[in-house]
């Protein structure tokens, strides 16, 4: 699995909040919930192909 790079994020304490509700109800840290939220919209753009990480992740098997 390739090293995540990291990054400081400065974040309106209220939606900070609204993210960790949310997090909560999908069982994800919030750091996990806005890296799916970011990956969604970015695919949902046109802006990113679906990876092995993203099948993984809805369940799916990798075509060969």
């Amino acid at each position: 699995m390739p090293v995540k790079k990291s990054f400081p994020l400065r974040i309106d304490p209220k939606l900070h909040e609204a993210l960790e509700r949310w997090a909560a109800d999908e069982l994800r840290s919030v750091n996990a919930h806005i890296e799916f939220l970011l990956r969604e919209a970015a695919r949902k753009a046109g802006r990113l192909c679906a990876g092995p990480e993203d099948r993984a992740e809805k369940g799916m098997q990798e075509d060969k």
